[in-house]
């Protein structure tokens, strides 16, 4: 299987290009190719060209053919790069479109001249109408699910079709935001990092909403002091670990769902790498080094992570204020570094060994843990749940970035502004770099 994906805002430009005016169009988009554990190529797309009146040898109402020689110098700057190249082009018409018998045979003399040049890429070609767009493997019969992401994730086409969600189970879900929107949650594969008190209560919500394919990642075990906060958690339970107690609730839910459970850090580079057989991405964790790999998997990879975190802060004299947040990291939305919400001193100390640390002068003594009550959590996690069903089901919910001041009793929508030269989420940075960039992980 194949899957194309796009930010939305160069889907979006694309679409309006190329159905724009009276004659067929075309662009080629530069892209990196990734393969998932289960054998799923992905593509993700990197940076579109777009041709000039000249680089055409036909164009009309129904016809667009590129130059050879514009063919021969976007070849040879895909293979100096190291990218897949999807070649675009329009079809007339409101209907959703279909490749015709002449894309076909142009497709096939193309492959042909790819193969020799990029023998190890999945090249891909895409047709795009007002009604829709297809994609499939460049010279193939294979089609190519097409994923838009952005403000919302979303399946522009997919090939394998859909199937009705378990009966009556979610018919009040499906009152809500419709049958479409249950069946792209149950579609997802979606992986939490950390199962302590926000990600345990995520993951509880997950099973019920329909969510059947899980990656669970922790390297701890609960203990005592985790009782009061860890959703589904008992006496019993303590020396478990604590994906172990999230994996025994799902199956309790959902008896066929599919976990895989992970006692392990991610900042460890070969658990990161489990996340790139996600869809979406709960960030869960109070480490500002897990965050630093998670938000580049995000942006990198093109999977969209939902990051969250509660603080309470308490003073000699009480509580002096308790604050939540929910931000969505996905392509044109602002990082966690553009947000000011990274500390890289921290970030350094989180990547150390356990060794390094006890060698560095600047690190002194152990962090003291931060309080956690199981109310709060639970409105950071069900705020992060609804802005899931925003991204991926539709609701009608604009903010991907959420303040909640609990003493204040108020929730306010925030954007922070992505940095043109940011190292993670600008297209000069990690965006869409798949496997050409390195994880900013500890070394397994």
């Amino acid at each position: 299987m194949m899957e194309l994906l796009l930010a939305a805002e160069d889907f979006a430009a694309i679409k309006a290009e190329l159905t724009s005016g009276d004659t067929e169009k075309c662009a080629v988009l530069y892209a990196s190719q990734t393969t998932r554990s289960d054998g799923t190529v992905r593509l993700l797309v990197r940076e579109i060209e777009w041709p000039l009146n000249g680089d055409y040898t036909k164009q009309g109402v129904v016809e667009a053919e590129l130059r050879p020689d514009f063919v021969a110098r976007v070849t040879k700057r895909a293979k100096r790069e190291g990218s897949v190249l999807v070649f675009v082009h329009s079809h007339p018409g409101e209907e959703a479109p279909h490749f015709s018998k002449i894309d076909s045979s142009g497709e096939r003399q193309l492959q042909g001249f790819l193969a020799h040049r990029h023998p190890s890429l999945a090249h891909a070609a895409v047709v795009v109408s007002v009604g829709g767009a297809r994609a499939r493997h460049l010279g193939t019969n294979e089609e190519v699910r097409i994923v838009s992401v952005g403000n919302e994730r979303k399946i522009v086409f997919d090939p394998s079709g859909t199937e009705d969600s378990a009966g009556k189970q979610f018919d009040r879900q499906i009152r809500a935001f419709g049958l479409a929107g249950q069946r792209a949650l149950e579609r997802l594969r979606i992986g939490i990092i950390g199962l302590g008190g926000t990600g345990s209560l995520v993951a509880q919500q997950l099973a019920h909403l329909g969510i059947r394919d899980f990656i669970l990642i922790d390297p701890d075990v609960v203990e005592l002091t985790n009782l009061n906060r860890i959703a589904n958690a008992n006496p019993d339970d303590i020396g478990r670990t604590k994906v172990e107690v999230a994996e025994r609730y799902i199956h309790a839910v959902a008896k066929r769902a599919i976990v895989r459970d992970i006692k392990g850090d991610v900042i460890q580079g070969n658990v990161a790498r489990e996340l790139l057989n996600a869809d979406l991405i709960f960030g869960c964790t109070d480490s500002h080094g897990s965050r630093a790999v998670i938000q580049q998997v995000s942006y990198q990879y093109f999977i969209p992570c939902i990051d969250m975190g509660v603080t309470i802060a308490v003073k000699d004299d009480g509580i002096s204020h308790i604050y939540g947040r929910v931000q969505l990291l996905a392509p044109g939305l602002a990082c966690l570094t553009c947000s000011n919400l990274l500390d890289a001193n921290e970030v350094r100390q989180d990547m150390m060994t356990a060794f390094e640390r006890r060698a560095d002068p600047y690190i002194q003594g152990a962090h003291e843990p931060a309080p956690a009550v199981m109310s709060l959590n639970g409105t950071v996690a069900s705020l992060a749940i609804t802005m899931l069903l925003a991204t991926v089901a539709g609701i009608p919910v604009a903010a991907r970035h959420v303040l909640y001041n609990a003493m204040a009793s108020t929730l306010r929508a925030v954007r922070a502004h992505p940095k043109a030269d940011c190292y993670i989420c600008s297209r000069v940075g990690s965006w869409a770099r798949g496997d050409s960039w390195p994880l900013f992980a500890r070394a397994n």
